[in-house]
Parts: C-alpha cells; structure tokens; sequence
C-alpha cells in the first residue's frame, strides 16, 4: 500500500492507532502499530497492533474473542497518528470493561470515578488455567 509510505513512524517505526466505536463514537483504546501490524490490518479488516512489552505483532481478540472488525480509518494532518472506527465485539479493555477509558478524573476531588460495569471477567478470559479447565 503507497499510503503507508506517507505515514509518520517514530523512531521505533511505530505509529499511534486510537481505536473508536464505529456507532457511539467512544474511544475504546489506544496502542501502536508498525508497519507489518497495520498491513495487517487493511488486509485482514481486524485489528493487529505491535507490543512494545511484549515485543511481538498481536490481533486484537486472538486471546479473548473480542475482536475489532475496522469500518474506517482516518489519518490525522500531520500523518502520525490514525483512528480506527471499528465494530467492537465484547470489550476492548483487558481489565474487563468496554473501553480503556473507563476512568474519569475528578481533579477538585482529587479522585478517581469509575465508568461503567466490566462486562466480562478477566480472569475467566486469560487465565490458561481457567481457560483449560471449561474444556479449551
């Protein structure tokens, strides 16, 4: 693809995606991708991001099922970042809750406000143990 060679990669060669709900417009998470993830992406129609931690290409949903099928991709003006509107199926946050951002600051208070229910138990989804016993 010609447009990824106009793209803006950082030193690393990482690009960074911020993921949106195609339908409410949330922003369901942020992570980066290479090259290699984002062909992957445009040619598969899911998500695929590189870990920096783990150091390693990863769909979203491989271990969890809850995969992001891509509707759109817009491209900021300076090329350095890209927004996915996906069809998110389950969560996008690996601690349980739709979005990442289920977070709200409350800087007078000095506190946190959660948002939102976790709509499925971490635990049950990426523990191999877990997973292992229910026949996987």
């Amino acid at each position: 693809m010609k447009i990824i060679d106009e793209l803006k990669f950082d030193e690393k060669g990482l690009i960074t995606a911020v993921i949106q709900d195609a339908e409410s417009a949330d922003v369901l998470m942020v992570a980066f991708m290479n090259r290699e993830s984002l062909l992957k992406t445009m040619e598969s129609g899911l998500t695929h991001f590189w870990s920096r931690s783990r150091k390693k290409l990863w769909l979203k949903g491989e271990s969890s099922g809850h995969v992001q099928a891509v509707r759109e991709v817009l491209i900021d003006c300076d090329a350095d970042a890209i927004v996915f509107k996906v069809d998110q199926k389950g969560g996008a946050c690996h601690t349980g809750y739709r979005s990442c951002f289920y977070r709200r600051l409350i800087p007078k208070e000095d506190r946190v406000e959660l948002l939102g229910e976790k709509i499925f138990d971490p635990g049950a989804v990426y523990d191999k143990s877990a997973t292992k016993d229910k026949g996987s």
